[in-house]
């Protein structure tokens, strides 16, 4: 194994990863550098929360390795992985909170299953992290009464309340209405810069994605279609990319999935 770069975090090299016969990942390689957001972007399917998974060790590569901090994610022991995940924060899709647990007790959950520290000291933990969020008087409310903005904001509290060196976000902004997600978007560039901390963002909101992030990877067909700043991927001419961050109905990714043509299905009755 040839040395890592100590400004690179995570890194991809030659991975390939797919389920039975249906590959995701074909040979794909790529850095994420730290302190730095990273948005892994593209069609649905193309393997970016795949990418996520194989990050945190929930599978493991067919062929190729997945670095974190130099390690071999794909490797580690129980006893390794666990380690490695918990220098890392998740944030789920919707929030993923306990519906059982209080805000409160929802971003204490990390805090109390990692570590021992006294309940006195994880309070003030907790509270600091709902600070940072704003939400710091809603920590006796439970996920119900609170709205999706507010329970994202709650999800990323609790991501980062072990101060990992890594957060994983999966669609942050789906199903937010247009101040909540600036909100959530703005969280995530701050607490990246002022924690120090370096992010990975799943999602399809073109925008507030290209807005927020420093480097911008575009999946396509288990390969890479286009890597570089958002300006770079936006200028790129490859025809994939280009109907991607156009939003074009047509091009290489088609509206119609292959099947017969309307001749064969209709007996040419529809000419």
């Amino acid at each position: 194994m040839t040395a890592t770069d100590p400004s690179v975090l995570v890194e991809c090299r030659n991975l390939s990863f797919g389920y039975g016969q249906r590959l995701i990942l074909d040979n794909v390689s790529f850095t994420v550098p730290r302190g730095k957001v990273t948005a892994l972007m593209g069609a649905s399917g193309g393997g970016k929360t795949t990418v996520l998974r194989l990050v945190g060790g929930q599978v493991r590569p067919n062929k190729g390795e997945l670095l974190f901090d130099g390690q071999d994610v794909g490797k580690l022991d129980p006893a390794g992985l666990y380690a490695a995940r918990r220098r890392m924060g998740m944030l789920f899709q919707f929030g993923a909170l306990f519906t059982d647990l209080s805000v409160f007790d929802n971003v204490a959950f990390p805090l109390r299953e990692h570590t021992e520290l006294p309940e006195a000291l994880i309070r003030d933990i907790v509270l600091m992290k709902l600070n940072a969020v704003g939400l710091r008087g809603a920590r006796d409310l439970m996920p119900s009464e609170v709205s999706g903005g507010m329970a994202r904001r709650v999800a990323l509290a609790r991501a980062i309340a072990l101060d990992p060196d890594l957060v994983m976000y999966d669609e942050p902004f789906a199903g937010l209405d247009p101040i909540s997600l600036g909100t959530a978007a703005q969280l995530i560039r701050r607490l990246n810069d002022t924690l120090g901390i370096t992010s990975i963002v799943v999602s399809h909101d073109l925008e507030e994605t290209f807005h927020i992030a420093d480097q911008v990877i575009i999946l396509a067909n288990g390969k890479i279609a286009a890597q570089g700043t958002p300006a770079e991927v936006k200028a790129s001419t490859n025809p994939l990319v280009h109907q991607f961050v156009n939003a074009e109905p047509e091009g290489p990714v088609h509206f119609h999935y292959p099947g017969p043509t309307v001749a064969q299905d209709f007996g040419g009755g529809l000419g």
